[in-house]
């Protein structure tokens, strides 16, 4: 079985799920109709049994390249070969700002005269259920099994044949001529608008309007405009806009390590991720994407834990069982082994996400609008289960399957979480036990400096008891809990770069995390480290660092988890946390530069 690099993919979505586009034109990844709904393209995870949808020109010898329309997550594959260009367009359509629930694919001949083959092969429920399939004109009905996942519906502008459940056309294009498919749900009773005259047309406009419309709204002026712009996009492809709420990332499965049992599922929300991804649209100014999520977190904060906890994680509908299953029947990506969905870590002890949604919080009410009395009764609540539980060890930020530490990011966050409380209530004269609150977040000030300072290596450490280096303290300076200039954090970095850093890339640690097999470069920390060191005041080498990281995106600015040894991409793709670091330590160097050059700088 053949499997592309995971770097080989771009994607496409509506703002409710998202497709994985191959360069060789085949969409092996998709599921349906929402991020977190069963998937019906999994040919990424099996590449016999998982479905796909196949669209190509038959060529001999050709050269692939992909691109994005400028300003827009529409997406053209092209085939060049020695006598014509063929392309394939994709796209999810988006109406009226709203998901439409269509993926609409067309291709056309630019120059030449090619034979094409469309195979469209849909595997419903995790490709664990049948589906009969059935002709009606220019159409074809794939209706799964009862219960089993929507019924869909092939529009095709050319003819097309049913064998063996799946829909299959050959057809030839002469130059400047175009076919297309419509993929969409089949809703009985319901009319659906990608039948009119000229919808792919329409609807290709619609669409590209719209993506060019929202990134034309960011405030980002800086040097790597169009890199954050691409950030940017990606992130508002992974919020679900019925929900207001961000994937982690579309994809379950994809592994940290090829052959490993490292493939967890991304396909929810995150409360430390999600945060990070609001505070980077507010540097963007994205102000409703801010507010849709604000309102997600305040109905979360509702359903606090009776002793006053949040989860790790939810569903992007805000569920809170989200139970880890092993889809035995798949062989995984590259044979990698076993295919989770779900995830268990959801009901692991995380205490740093308390920090993060604080300091989300407080961004949010400094930047767009001032928060509301429920949230903050429910917030005080939540700050007072910090202020008693702080102390506890947990897994950490990087879900550690072996057993609790006292982490020191974990400390870290909680000191965030009650100082942002503790601004909050001042700012806006909130009641509040603020004498208690800052007593506690003194404490862990205290018990920072006092239990995670190695004096013998000159450097923060990873959890109370260890020798260990953790890339999650890069966050102390900015998380404002310690000046970036600090001699004790400066040693820190350097004692980093020196453990953690091979030419520019970042591990997250190097210690046993008590699962099999090992990971690569995380690439978030590599923002992480560049960012820092431009708070420093190395901001040329900071530049250095970032740039250099840059050139590690895919081909259409996309990455992916983590980094193998060869520079390939693993882990869940594209996934949101590594982008918004990008944004954040774009942000950073870029002012520092500009500092610099200016008189006096």
């Amino acid at each position: 079985m053949s499997y592309q690099p995971i770097e080989n993919y771009g994607v496409v979505g509506d703002l409710s799920t998202a497709a994985l586009v191959g360069i060789d034109g085949s969409i092996d990844f998709m599921c349906f109709p929402e991020f977190h709904s069963p998937s019906i393209f999994a040919a990424l995870l099996d590449d016999r049994r998982g479905g796909r949808f196949r669209l190509a020109p038959v060529f001999g010898r050709v050269r692939q390249k992909q691109l994005y329309l400028p300003d827009t997550n529409v997406l053209l594959t092209r085939f060049l070969a020695s006598d014509g260009v063929a392309e394939i367009s994709d796209f999810m359509a988006i109406e009226d700002g709203k998901p439409g629930r269509r993926l609409v694919r067309r291709a056309k001949t630019v120059r030449g005269s090619f034979r094409y083959r469309m195979s469209l092969e849909p595997r419903f429920d995790y490709a664990r259920a049948g589906h009969r399939a059935e002709r009606r004109g220019s159409e074809v009905m794939f209706v799964p099994e009862a219960g089993r996942g929507p019924a869909l519906r092939l529009r095709s502008e050319v003819p097309v044949e049913v064998k063996d459940g799946d829909a299959v056309a050959d057809f030839v294009l002469g130059a400047d001529e175009s076919a297309a498919f419509i993929l969409e749900e089949a809703v009985p009773g319901e009319e659906s608008p990608a039948g009119a005259p000229g919808y792919v047309a329409a609807s290709f406009k619609e669409t590209l309007n719209f993506w060019r419309g929202w990134i034309a709204r960011s405030t980002y002026q800086g040097r790597w405009r169009e890199t954050v712009d691409r950030s940017a996009l990606t992130l508002k492809l992974l919020i679900s806009e019925r929900h207001g709420s961000p994937v982690a990332a579309p994809t379950f499965g994809l592994p940290e390590t090829i052959g490993g049992s490292r493939n967890w599922d991304y396909r929810y929300t995150w409360i430390r991720d999600a945060t990070f991804t609001l505070y980077s649209l507010i540097r963007l100014g994205f102000t409703e994407e801010s507010r849709r999520f604000m309102e997600w977190i305040e109905a979360r904060c509702s359903e606090l834990e009776p002793d006053g906890s949040l989860q790790v994680m939810y569903g992007i509908d805000g569920r809170h069982s989200l139970p880890e299953t092993e889809l035995d029947h798949l062989e995984g990506y590259s044979g990698s082994r076993p295919v989770r969905i779900g995830n268990a870590a959801h009901r692991q002890l995380q205490l740093d996400i308390y920090g993060e949604l604080m300091d989300a919080v407080y961004l949010y009410d400094k930047y767009g609008s001032p928060i509301s009395y429920d949230l903050w009764a429910n917030l005080s609540r939540l700050l007072d289960w910090v202020c008693e539980n702080w102390e506890q060890p947990d897994e950490g930020i990087w879900e550690l399957r072996g057993g609790r530490h006292e982490f020191l990011y974990s400390r870290l966050m909680c000191w965030v979480a009650i100082d942002r409380g503790v601004r909050l209530a001042r700012k806006h004269s909130l009641p509040a036990p603020i004498v208690r609150w800052r007593e506690e977040r003194d404490r862990i000030y205290r018990d920072i400096f006092e239990n995670y300072w190695d004096s013998r290596r000159r450097a923060f450490i990873q959890y109370k008891g260890s020798s260990h280096l953790d890339a999650a303290t890069l966050l102390m300076p900015l998380m404002k809990f310690i000046s970036p200039t600090d001699p004790r954090w400066l040693s820190t970095l350097k004692a980093i770069e020196e453990e953690l850093v091979s030419d520019s890339l970042v591990y997250r640690y190097i210690t046993d995390d008590f699962l099999p097999g090992k990971e690569g470069t995380f690439s978030i920390c590599t923002f992480w480290f560049a960012e820092c060191l431009s708070r420093a005041g190395d901001v040329k080498k900071a530049r250095f660092i970032f740039e250099k990281m840059l050139g590690y995106a895919n081909h259409l600015g996309l990455y992916s988890e983590e980094l193998g040894p060869c520079g390939e991409h693993l882990g869940n793709f594209p996934q949101a946390f590594t982008h918004l670091g990008l944004i954040s330590a774009a942000f950073s160097i870029d002012r520092e530069l500009s500092a610099a050059h200016r008189p006096g700088g």
